[in-house]
């Protein structure tokens, strides 16, 4: 994937909400369709380590998911106030991201492997992910993970949750505090916006995206 910024950050919200679609900022997305073009971004030295995503931001082209979502995090104040802030939301980043990893690979899984991969991810996010967050919340007793402010670790929880609920619509019957938190992330205006019907909000990955991936990346 390949996300240009522009100069206009007026409100405007281009699969559940990352942080360019919660800050509103207004931004041309473009994909790869063809190992061509691939071998045009890499020929013309546009990928630092050969390999997307990439995102061209104040005269950089970024490369590398993480350093990708700190730059912009960071920038837009959603990477916490201070230190202790800023180090709790990476961690509680990292961790939600070991579980949206498995749902990013679901689909490339052959078909016997997947349901039973569902089963997995719903127990991994049940016993050991929903918990750390719902214990958070009821601890402190705020609408956010961290510093009562939207932060990028709220972004990439909801981000997960939403996906994972597309899959599993009832897998936070057992947790309220993620219940509300859920409920009241979702309803802040650009997020809404981009989750209503008629949004570009893209569709779960089908057959059709699963074999243009394979096509080229597959060497």
């Amino acid at each position: 994937m390949l996300a240009r910024l522009t100069s206009n950050s007026r409100p405007q919200v281009i699969r559940p909400p990352r942080p360019l679609e919660v800050l509103g900022l207004q931004f041309d997305e473009e994909f790869l369709e063809t190992k061509e073009q691939l071998y045009k971004l890499q020929d013309g030295n546009h990928l630092l380590f050969q390999q997307v995503p990439m995102v061209e931001i104040d005269g950089m082209k970024l490369v590398q998911t993480r350093s990708i979502l700190h730059y912009i995090a960071d920038k837009h104040n959603l990477f916490g106030k201070n230190l202790k802030e800023r180090t709790l939301i990476d961690m509680y980043v990292e961790g939600t991201l070991d579980l949206l990893e498995l749902l990013i690979m679901h689909p490339f899984l052959k078909p016997d492997d997947q349901q039973k991969e569902v089963v997995n991810m719903a127990q991994k996010a049940i016993i050991r992910y929903f918990p750390v967050f719902e214990k958070i919340l009821r601890g402190h007793g705020q609408s956010f993970l961290v510093g009562n402010q939207l932060s990028l670790a709220d972004v990439i929880l909801l981000q997960t949750i939403l996906a994972l609920e597309e899959k599993i619509p009832n897998i936070l019957s057992a947790f309220p505090f993620l219940q509300e938190y859920t409920v009241k992330l979702s309803n802040i205006p650009t997020i809404k916006r981009f989750l209503e019907p008629g949004s570009k909000k893209k569709p779960p990955p089908d057959e059709i995206y699963v074999r243009t991936v394979y096509n080229i990346f597959r060497p």
